[in-house]
């Protein structure tokens, strides 16, 4: 049974709410804290909860599904993109990027505290945390790693830029429109060939898998029809029914559905950014 999430819609300097759950996904009570699953090669049992910097696109989806995945507790901190909360000196100085999503684990490596950007980096770090999801073997982690720098190089750009051409652009430009979505059909049709004799992408469940469910997921958005590939579609709707995913992509922030992506100001925020001088 899916969790409720904890809603949130406050700003990285104050404390959200902490994502709780039994070992069965209920909620044990208010301010209870989930205690992780048992693992033989988990390294350490986490006490203290993971801060998660937090905005409801495919990107921050990734991770919000993979600590529910390790059932790691951890709060959510929401970074309102539209608001410029990402370019704040105190989130800088954890994502230097400017970008969410982004983890502080103040049970790091030696038992100190880590910040980490960069969903790809944050996936392969806590997935070397906890051993979930992330093979220790060599030969399994080259499987899962080059389908994961495939996501973040090819299917997370080229579906980001078709989502924004043809939803966001004011200006609708042909050329953008049909070059980004067909370069994303393109990338769906290797997906799709990938998946015709297994299972996941790289044969067992992984945080490759999580990696690209929350971009296929707006496949309408990225002018793509799943109808037209069979195996990402039963890849697609295998992923859609884990309960963890379900739960992950179920996190809420109340200010996110809000935003007016006609706001001129949002707009400048989000789209008109160039590189800023130190200082």
């Amino acid at each position: 049974m899916a969790r409720t999430p904890a809603r949130s819609d406050r700003s990285t300097s104050k404390t959200a709410k902490t994502r709780t759950a039994s070992p069965r996904g209920r909620a044990k009570g208010k301010g209870a804290a989930r205690k992780p699953a048992s693992s033989a090669r988990a390294k350490t049992v986490q006490t203290k909860p993971i801060e998660l910097y937090y905005w409801p696109t495919p990107n921050g989806y990734k991770i919000s599904i993979m600590l529910e995945e390790c059932r790691l507790p951890y709060v959510v901190r929401p970074v309102n993109i539209a608001a410029g909360e990402q370019f704040r000196p105190e989130f800088l100085v954890i994502s230097p990027n400017n970008r969410m999503p982004a983890i502080v684990d103040p049970q790091g490596p030696g038992g100190r505290p880590i910040s980490v950007f960069e969903s790809g980096a944050i996936l392969l770090y806590l997935g070397r945390k906890t051993g979930k999801l992330y093979p220790r073997d060599e030969r399994g982690r080259v499987e899962v790693e080059q389908w994961l720098m495939w996501q973040m190089a090819g299917l997370g750009p080229m579906a980001g830029q078709a989502h924004h051409f043809r939803g966001y652009a004011l200006e609708k430009i042909p050329y953008a429109i049909a070059r980004y979505t067909d370069e994303c059909n393109r990338l769906y049709g290797v997906m799709n060939a990938r998946l015709a004799d297994r299972d996941f992408l790289a044969g067992r469940y992984s945080i490759a898998d999580i990696a690209c469910i929350g971009w296929v997921r707006s496949y309408a958005k990225q002018g793509q029809d799943l109808a037209e590939f069979p195996h990402l579609e039963r890849w697609f709707e295998t992923m859609m029914a884990r309960p963890a995913v379900q739960r992950g992509l179920a996190i809420r922030v109340e200010a996110a559905a809000k935003v007016d992506i006609r706001d001129p100001k949002v707009r400048a925020v989000l789209f008109d950014q160039r590189a800023r001088a130190a200082r």
